[in-house]
């Protein structure tokens, strides 16, 4: 086996046309897909997250859909444990891995690592969650207390963010701040290509504006339903994401159907708008600027990798 290996990664906002380019090039190059959406690992989240059905993958691999269940979390730490494992076995068949997705931290773990730190405590996680129902803003005081800069970055709503610190805190016995300074762990053994696709930004919004309404009509309603009535509740990580969260809402009678779709418009606009500055903010990103079904952005696609693999 050699030394290095070959890994293309292909970003880019949602409503981007990833899935589409995905399949040319993985059909193309014979290589194995490597999910890197974070609502895509979820069962059962089919249609909010524009999972591909399975007729529709062309008989090519899909690793890391549909490997958590909807009440589970998937950090970015986990989810780099578990991908690396599917990369050593992509290697093994001697294809390429082609990692696919648009959760840039869930990526950046991936290959740049995370600062070894504590895994999840559980217990202590519901002992904090319930602390901050009862007080409201007594994460964010305690974390205040003991790690300032920490406390600083991070809002006194954002609850999930303010259980890992001060989650951090207890169990390495020193700072957030302090743990996540060590030193990341890279992903070695590869030769990395980065490809991302931006489509003018007027014409990604038009995309995004249909592909929200087109969920609503066809089934995001029922199947967020199908969910809850499976007692997954309303509160749940995987139905916070965009489009259950609104779904949600319009189910409740808190929204109209058509202020649920508008809402789910606008926070999906915002979203890819934040995706592409973290995308944008990587130098070593090859951008294609059109839409993955574009014949056209196929081919330079196609072009670029042809002279890099």
């Amino acid at each position: 086996m050699p030394e290095t290996a070959p890994l293309v990664a292909l970003v880019g906002p949602t409503g981007a046309g990833k899935s589409d380019l995905s399949l040319q090039i993985a059909q193309f190059f014979e290589a194995e897909i490597v999910n890197c959406d974070s609502v895509q690992v979820y069962k059962c989240l089919d249609i909010g997250s524009a999972k591909l059905a399975l007729e529709q993958r062309r008989g090519i691999p899909h690793h890391l859909v549909d490997i958590v269940n909807p009440h589970e979390e998937l950090s970015a730490g986990e989810y780099a444990r578990v991908a690396r494992d599917v990369l050593c076995s992509i290697r093994s068949r001697q294809r390429i891995p082609l990692v696919v997705g648009g959760t840039g931290f869930y990526l950046r773990a991936l290959l740049d690592g995370l600062s070894p730190a504590p895994a999840r405590d559980p217990e202590l996680r519901k002992k904090l969650t319930k602390l901050e129902e009862r007080r409201r803003g007594a994460l964010h005081r305690w974390l205040r207390l003991r790690d300032r800069t920490a406390a600083g970055r991070i809002h006194p709503n954002d609850a999930q963010k303010l259980i890992r610190a001060i989650e951090l805190t207890i169990l390495a016995g020193r700072p957030a701040t302090a743990v996540q300074a060590q030193p990341r762990q890279g992903l070695h053994g590869y030769s990395i290509i980065k490809i991302g696709l931006a489509p003018e930004r007027g014409a990604l919004r038009e995309r995004i504006n249909e592909r929200c309404s087109e969920m609503f009509r066809n089934g995001l309603l029922q199947e967020t339903a199908a969910l809850l009535s499976g007692g997954l509740s309303p509160g749940a990580k995987a139905l916070q994401t965009l489009g259950y969260k609104q779904a949600i809402d319009v189910l409740s009678g808190q929204s109209s159907f058509e202020v649920g779709v508008a809402e789910c418009q606008a926070k999906t606009r915002q979203y890819a708008k934040r995706q592409m500055t973290w995308f944008r903010g990587d130098p070593d990103i090859h951008w294609l600027h059109g839409f993955g079904n574009d014949p056209r952005i196929q081919q330079s696609a196609l072009d670029l990798l042809k002279n890099l693999l």
